[in-house]
């Protein structure tokens, strides 16, 4: 969202684009300077520069259009439309363009490929991998959605987010606005709680499996996660899954995933990213004053996790900063505090694990079905 768009159209064209994206951009920005921003000045927490200054080598780039999502042309809970994946498409050539633009100055590329991510990491430059948050980008049919997948593959996307905010005829999610009880999301947000998986989720499924695009079940419901994991079992068994920004479910909250969801994770190979988000990894505990209290909590998510799968392989970090999870953890507002956390990893679990956790059991898992 940081992006700006280029200029492709004809000048009358692309002045009507300007006017519509100036206006969207300001109440995003105006948005996230309260609701977003815990960068250095209340500016953005995942810029190239910070990146480098947490030693944070490898990021999900989440593609999203948060004005598809929130489409009030559309009755709340309609179906996608095709445009959207234009919307989404445009957006990733733009990110391509800006860090084309950035690597003048800056050791990044974006990898699209095992072979790109393993050369970019022996050069020692910083790595950029598109992902996308949310699975009504792809479609309003069957058909779409399935082409659509392949298109994004041979984009080099690795992964998909498959729920996200609000109901859009694709798979429930939990409630996922930290400044609204579940509850109140519930009744203001309605939608078909035992549906779970739509026929576009479930074609969205198959298709990403098919073309070894990692599923993302973050914001799903119960019901939509295990009809996930049901349906893989059916058409592609073993194919592992990834939840790339949670918490384990210590308290009441949905989003956060209960014991039953990490052993099914873990036992498919998956890996599951801790959220930087002080509502859902505090969620059932004390909320965190100091940097101390936030790496407390991180371990004893950490440790259920390993518990629950018997081992330290399926432990990653999906801080997902600036998106709108503010506050964040005290002391990781930003990627340029990300090596305090490495090196109180090391010095609790040993080199070996902090590795594990920090970068390795996140990259093997994206080697193993990036084809």
């Amino acid at each position: 969202m940081h992006v700006q768009p280029l200029a492709r159209r004809g000048t009358h064209a692309q002045l009507e684009r300007w006017r519509r994206a100036w206006l969207r951009a300001q109440v995003v920005k105006l948005l996230s300077r309260f609701a977003n921003y815990q960068g250095p000045g209340d500016q953005p927490g995942v810029t190239l520069d910070l990146m480098r200054q947490g030693d944070v080598g490898v990021i999900f780039s989440a593609l999203y259009c948060p004005f598809d999502e929130i489409d009030l042309t559309q009755r709340y809970g309609a179906k996608p439309q095709r445009a959207y994946f234009d919307d989404l498409c445009e957006q990733l050539e733009d990110v391509e363009s800006d860090i084309a633009a950035h690597a003048v100055h800056f050791p990044v590329v974006i990898a699209h490929s095992r072979a790109e991510l393993d050369t970019a990491l022996n050069e020692g430059k910083q790595v950029l991998i598109h992902s996308v948050e949310g699975g009504f980008h792809l479609g309003g049919s069957e058909q779409e959605v399935t082409a659509n997948v392949a298109e994004l593959a041979r984009l080099g996307v690795v992964c998909i987010t498959v729920a996200h905010l609000f109901w859009r005829g694709v798979a429930t999610n939990a409630p996922a606005l930290p400044f609204m009880s579940d509850w109140l999301y519930e009744h203001v947000f309605c939608q078909p709680r035992r549906t779970g998986l739509t026929a576009l989720g479930r074609a969205l499924v198959t298709a990403m499996a098919d073309n070894g695009i990692l599923i993302d079940v973050t914001h799903m419901s119960d019901a939509a996660r295990v009809q996930t994991l049901q349906l893989l079992d059916d058409h592609a068994p073993g194919t592992p899954v990834v939840a790339t920004h949670m918490a384990n479910r210590l308290g009441k909250l949905e989003y956060n995933l209960s014991e039953q969801d990490v052993k099914s994770i873990t036992d498919r190979g998956g890996v599951l990213g801790l959220i930087a988000c002080e509502h859902y990894i505090s969620d059932g505990r004390d909320k965190p004053q100091s940097f101390h209290d936030s790496f407390k909590l991180l371990c004893e998510h950490i440790d259920r996790i390993c518990e629950i799968a018997g081992n330290d392989d399926h432990v990653a970090f999906g801080t997902d900063l600036d998106g709108y999870i503010k506050p964040a953890l005290p002391g990781l507002e930003h990627l340029g505090r990300m090596h305090r956390l490495q090196s109180a990893l090391a010095d609790k679990y040993g080199a070996v694990s902090a590795e594990k956790f920090s970068s390795a059991n996140a990259l093997r898992l994206i080697r193993a079905v990036w084809r």
